[in-house]
């Protein structure tokens, strides 16, 4: 907690902090991560464009949030600013197939784009600053990881 107290008295960093899950000592982004599979659960049940319009509505609050969030901590991308995770996992998981094994096959794939940061997503996140620049990397790892996705369930062989 010595990290960043206010995520406990702010709700805006409380948000940006995923719940709290981006206090985790190690591996902040991956227990953010975590902590957004069980909203994915039940975001899973909605029409697609349900989905898409929360995902939408995250993306566009996670930028205000973890701008300000950013701003008041002095730190731009602080490690346990999470939201952008959360959003990525969601986009990962468009449209997946039902069932845990594609849960977890979207958590790998999108850990995996957001930690090795291929091309485009390292140069948006070195680049791009602000709100928008903590969101548009994960963004976009979300969006590969979803291309994988869903190229693994049209060919599973």
């Amino acid at each position: 907690m010595s990290r960043s107290p206010s995520v406990w008295s702010n709700p805006v960093h409380f948000l940006a902090f995923g719940l709290g899950s981006g206090l985790a000592p190690k591996a902040p982004g991956t227990f953010g991560t975590l902590a957004a599979v069980p909203f994915y659960l039940l975001l899973q049940y909605l029409p697609m464009w349900n989905y898409l319009l929360v995902l939408v509505v995250s993306m566009i609050l996670g930028i205000w949030i973890c701008d300000r969030t950013s701003k008041d901590l002095g730190v731009h991308d602080h490690p346990g600013i999470v939201w952008d995770e959360f959003v990525g996992y969601w986009i990962t998981m468009i449209a997946a197939p039902a069932g845990w094994l594609w849960v977890v096959i979207g958590f790998v794939l999108f850990r995996i784009f957001d930690i090795i940061k291929p091309w485009p997503i390292r140069v948006l996140d070195k680049k791009v600053k602000g709100g928008f620049g903590i969101m548009i990397d994960d963004v976009i790892a979300g969006v590969f990881a979803l291309v994988c996705m869903q190229v693994l369930a049209v060919f599973p062989g």
